[in-house]
């Protein structure tokens, strides 16, 4: 019985619900912080001949404080 969720929902959903839950439990100076952490840029290439073409960004860093981009 203990891996009754895994026929309703995908670890990945799972795990999602857990971070929701931790992160809601916190306080909130702590909860922004960690919401922050929780932020991903993302980038894609496409590949032809083995040669790797431009990358294109989906989900752009944010700027830091010191004027260069979060990776």
């Amino acid at each position: 019985m203990s891996s009754a969720w895994r026929t309703h929902i995908t670890f990945n959903k799972y795990s999602q619900i857990a971070a929701r839950a931790v992160r809601n439990s916190l306080k909130e100076s702590e909860r922004v912080k960690a919401e922050k952490r929780g932020l991903t840029a993302l980038r894609y290439q496409k590949w032809e001949d083995g040669k790797g073409g431009e990358q294109v960004w989906l989900n752009p860093p944010e700027e830091s404080k010191g004027g260069q981009k979060v990776v």
